[in-house]
Formats: structure tokens, C-alpha cells, sequence
């Protein structure tokens, strides 16, 4: 199983950006995908996550109103769309996804590569 990341960048603080995140290889279900973020000195956090089957989703309070969390069932694949950034935001954004590869295995937590938002002017 991979995960893909993509989309970070450099962005002045109140732009835009859209992470993406597909993932590939020998899956069986995907329960849930989501997405976190570690800054420097900081440790990782949540900071959206969408079930598969319900589309529910929850974000840590510093980002609600801000960024949106959505899915592709069909591409097996996450977004974050995130608007009016903020300085606080720059980290390394992982994606994650609970993933079965058969049908008699429990679900397991995949990574992407991480990709680097930096809010600056």
C-alpha cells in the first residue's frame, strides 16, 4: 500500500491551498482517511479525518471554519482544502489512511510522505 501526497507549498498568510492524497496498492477497504500535521519542536496532531462510508468528518478547533476535508471513494483519494492560512499552520501535513488489505485482516494505519505548508509573507 502507498500513499501519495500532494500539493503543500509556500502561501502568504490568509491564501490558499489543496493537499491531495491517493492511495494505491493491494487495498482491500479504506474505513477512514485523514489528514495531520507536525511542527518543528511540535508533536503530530490531528487535523481532519473522514470515514469512508458516512463522508463524517472532524477537525481540530484551530482549523474549523478554515479547512475542509473531502473524499473520492472511487480514486481512493483525500483532499484538505485549506483557506485563510495562517503562519500557525506552516508543519509537514501527513495524510493517513485505516486500511484493510483482505477481508479476515483488521484495519491498519498507513502514511503518506508528508508535504511541507509554509504560511509566510
Amino acid at each position: 500500500v502507498q500513499l501519495q501526497a500532494y500539493g503543500g507549498g509556500l502561501v502568504q498568510p490568509g491564501g490558499s491551498l489543496r493537499l491531495s492524497c491517493a492511495a494505491s496498492g493491494g487495498i482491500f477497504t479504506i474505513s477512514a482517511m485523514g489528514w495531520y500535521r507536525q511542527a518543528p519542536g511540535k508533536q503530530r496532531e490531528v487535523v481532519a479525518t473522514i470515514t469512508s462510508t458516512s463522508g463524517s468528518t472532524n477537525y481540530v478547533d484551530s482549523v474549523k471554519g478554515r479547512f475542509t476535508i473531502s473524499q473520492e471513494n472511487a480514486k481512493n483519494t483525500v483532499y484538505l482544502q485549506m483557506n485563510s492560512l495562517k503562519p500557525e499552520d506552516t508543519a509537514v501535513y501527513y495524510c493517513n489512511a485505516k486500511i484493510k488489505r483482505d477481508y479476515y485482516l483488521t484495519p491498519r494505519d498507513y502514511w503518506g510522505q508528508g508535504t511541507q505548508v509554509t504560511v509566510s509573507s
